[in-house]
């Protein structure tokens, strides 16, 4: 057997929390840990500890390819949906809609299912990568039972090509350790301590909708803005304070739980599952505004197995199984039905459901931001600055 390396106790326990959380592939964890190895040669010399698909699995196949977010699902779901059709849930992790789209026009993806978000689906039509959705292959899609602001994207002149997940916000986390007792309460803050008693320990999102999203809210411009005179203030702030972070990543958890890392823009979910663990850390919605959102199950053009696609977005439109998402990721969604199953602590959470003027100033993300040159250049100017 080939030598994988050694890898410490810490290492895969870390691996195996990140695979958990839906942060890495499962490709990527049997690699890093050397397990793919290891089961393809016990697979070979014992036919008995490969796995067994369910009877289910001759009508959608062995497999489903899910691209997706960090830290966006139960992958226990995920668990169950192979043991009732036989179909293992592969799942590939991105951090921002330009790689998801990227790919897609690439060709090739492989993927089944992807989580587009609101403003991108006009675009995924335009450009012909996505399918418009058969409903009668989803028996668990009631329509009615959504709230029309998070759902009403996924219909583009009068065709379904997507159906909801959930929604969110996009704010910080801030480890309240360090903040010297001085509480960060906007945009402005953000940026200004990072540059500040934060120098080295804030993250910023590797996603131009948001950073410089939440850039240009620190000058009181629109979180959409494609005026250049406008970027052209984002960019200096964000090139200003380059120096000052400790990475440019949307995949933050780890170093904040680490401690390597003690602010960074944060989606709902992550804030919400960092503040469970580590009450310290804090997510804030800056009083400036900021961004508001809603993702969606869609499949793209020349998916490899649309049977099983069907069959796991339906599965997951359940409301108990929806239910069980939205313990583990801590995300909001729009569907009633599901709603009807989680406790009140979780309906009433201030994080999940923000104080309705916190709410009334975020704005959902344009179409025109993802694929605005200009937009697409600063990020790049400023990675590599």
């Amino acid at each position: 057997m080939t030598d994988t390396g050694y890898i410490s106790k810490w290492k895969f326990m870390e691996e195996l929390r990140r695979y958990r959380k839906g942060s890495v592939s499962r490709r990527h964890f049997l690699g890093v840990t050397g397990l793919g190895a290891a089961t393809a040669v016990l697979g070979t010399a014992m036919p008995a500890l490969r796995p067994r698909a369910a009877l289910a699995s001759s009508d959608i196949g062995d497999r489903v390819v899910l691209a997706t977010w960090p830290n966006y699902h139960d992958t226990a779901n995920f668990d169950m949906f192979t043991d009732a059709t036989g179909a293992f849930v592969q799942v590939n992790v991105f951090g921002s809609n330009e790689e998801m789209l990227a790919k897609l026009q690439a060709g090739g993806s492989g993927w089944d299912v992807f989580v587009p978000t609101n403003y991108t689906i006009t675009t995924y039509v335009s450009e012909d990568l996505i399918e418009p959705l058969d409903v009668s292959k989803l028996p668990n899609y009631d329509a009615d039972a959504f709230d029309p602001r998070f759902s009403d994207a996924g219909t583009v002149d009068g065709t379904l090509y997507a159906v909801p997940k959930n929604w969110g916000t996009t704010g910080f986390a801030v480890n309240t350790s360090h903040d010297g007792g001085t509480s960060l309460t906007s945009w402005k803050d953000f940026f200004d301590r990072t540059k500040d008693d934060f120098s080295g320990r804030t993250m910023v999102h590797d996603y131009q909708l948001t950073t410089i999203g939440n850039a240009l809210k620190y000058f009181g411009y629109s979180f959409n803005s494609v005026e250049e005179s406008e970027l052209a203030d984002a960019e200096r702030l964000l090139i200003e304070v380059k120096p000052h972070l400790f990475a440019i990543s949307s995949d933050y958890q780890p170093a904040m739980r680490s401690g390597d890392a003690w602010l960074t823009m944060c989606w709902t979910g992550d804030g919400k599952q960092l503040n469970a663990d580590m009450p310290e850390i804090a997510f804030v919605l800056g009083r400036e505004g900021g961004e508001v959102w809603s993702d969606y199950y869609a499949i793209p053009k020349g998916a490899p197995h649309r049977d099983a696609a069907y069959a796991l977005i339906n599965y997951m439109l359940d409301p108990q199984v929806n239910a069980r998402e939205v313990v583990a990721h801590g995300y909001p969604v729009a569907d009633a039905n599901t709603n009807a199953l989680l406790p009140e602590a979780i309906l009433n959470d201030p994080i999940l459901y923000p104080a309705q003027d916190l709410l009334d100033a975020l704005e959902f993300g344009a179409a025109a931001t993802l694929t605005d040159p200009n937009r697409a250049e600063l990020l790049a100017r400023f990675k590599s600055a």
